[in-house]
């Protein structure tokens, strides 16, 4: 059996991750052959490959990225939501490239940014090949957002869009690539489709929307080799990261830091808050593993250490185990990998009870669950955790929580038994 993963990338975000996870574990089944087709490669996997691969093409990549934002921009409601919308109103035909034609089924995972247009995926599943969808995000089911906050228009059918576009109508850009796409889903005869949602959360929303109510919906979550992120001693994982024994230290951990919707703005009300209410603030000091700005940093109220990207998985995991507490205050949320880590590396986290996030972080079990967008409770969510839980018992529950619903075997068998009714169909 043949198996195709399709992704933007191979290096940034979730999908990214999750992909080059399920490669690997795909990899290890003697009946599979398995690769990753993406658009440009950064790393060196060889059962990773780029359809992107000459200099013209990867000028003609960015191009594609840039006219599809500079569209978009025309009808954004403001910047901060230039990234959150994606009208796939550009992209490339991937049907007759070889590993497409040879596949025995097609696994998508994250196509935007200029990778595959509506147009592209309509000519991928009039090939007929089984296809397996691995949602990430809400996209492939809404007029364009890849999170829709409250509106619940992708039910019926998108338009009005008041969260992402300045001119809301009945016929406005949602409402056109909501109309595309029904072409795939609706209107058309579709080969054997399995839609995985990494979240039960997404599942239920996908389930619900007008695009996919007659397309099976399960879910399966991202998988984790928890023989790379285990628990680590303290004191041994601040010693190799350089960090102070003694202090009680707070992560935060995003890719970028200042992108909106992982609710820095929160994090930092909540830290003035914890600041105010503690005895001794001088014993709390914070972690920040991602892209950040000094700047910012330099305006948190506890001492902070940048530790800037880190790719390395050994020393990611080394980080979490370095950390009393992570704190994930996003705002929009499917089924976040840096929760998995933290979690299988024994460290609690906290963070707002939205989209797939209170699946994994149960209530004073494996952390705190913080009223959503409250900054008290975030900072409540934290302070008990440092001061005031069983440190053992929430550590010990975090790596079991993990090791029940998240390892590598388990998610490989469900997506086994996946790939085999639709190959066997």
């Amino acid at each position: 059996m043949k198996i195709l993963l399709i992704n933007t990338d191979d290096s940034m975000g979730g999908a990214a991750i999750a992909c080059l996870r399920l490669l690997s574990l795909l990899k290890e089944e003697k009946d599979i052959k398995a690769d990753l087709l993406v658009q440009q490669k950064k790393g060196k996997r060889e059962d990773v490959t780029a359809v992107v691969n000459t200099l013209l093409a990867h000028k003609m990549a960015f191009a594609r990225f840039a006219l599809e934002r500079l569209y978009f921009r025309r009808h954004e409601k403001n910047k901060e939501v230039r990234f959150a919308f994606s009208p796939a109103n550009t992209g490339i035909d991937i049907s007759q490239h070889p590993l497409v034609q040879e596949a025995d089924i097609i696994h998508l995972h994250w196509i935007n940014f200029g990778f595959l247009s509506v147009q592209s995926l309509q000519k991928l599943f009039a090939l007929g090949k089984p296809i397996v969808w691995t949602l990430h995000d809400m996209w492939a089911f809404t007029g364009g957002c890849h999170h829709s906050g409250n509106c619940e228009n992708f039910q019926q059918h998108c338009g009005n869009c008041l969260p992402y576009l300045k001119n809301p109508a009945n016929d406005d850009l949602s409402a056109r690539v909501w109309e595309n796409k029904c072409r795939i889903f609706i209107d058309t005869r579709l080969p054997s489709v399995q839609i995985v949602a990494c979240s039960q959360w997404l599942a239920a929303r996908a389930r619900k929307s007008s695009l996919f109510k007659k397309l099976p919906v399960t879910s399966i979550p991202n998988p984790l080799d928890t023989a790379v992120f285990y628990p680590i001693n303290k004191a041994e994982a601040r010693n190799k990261l350089g960090l102070p024994i003694e202090k009680k230290l707070i992560l935060f951990a995003a890719a970028k830091v200042t992108v909106i919707w992982k609710g820095f703005s929160y994090f930092q009300a909540a830290l003035a808050l914890l600041k105010e209410s503690v005895s001794q603030p001088e014993a709390i000091e914070l972690v920040i593993l991602g892209e950040s700005d000094e700047e910012l940093n330099k305006s948190l109220p506890f001492k902070t250490h940048a530790l800037g990207r880190i790719t390395d998985t050994q020393k990611i995991a080394l980080v979490y185990s370095a950390a009393d507490v992570f704190s994930i205050p996003s705002i929009q949320e499917n089924l976040p990998n840096t929760i998995m880590e933290s979690l299988a590396c024994g460290t609690p986290a906290v963070g707002f009870e939205v989209g797939g996030i209170p699946e994994m972080i149960e209530h004073k079990q494996t952390g705190f669950l913080a009223a959503y967008k409250s900054a008290d409770s975030l900072a409540e969510g934290i302070n008990w955790v440092l001061f005031e839980a069983d440190t053992q018992t929430l550590a010990s529950n975090a790596r079991e929580k993990v090791l029940v619903n998240y390892s590598q075997e388990v998610v490989k068998e469900q997506y086994l038994k996946v790939y085999k009714r639709l190959f066997n169909q």
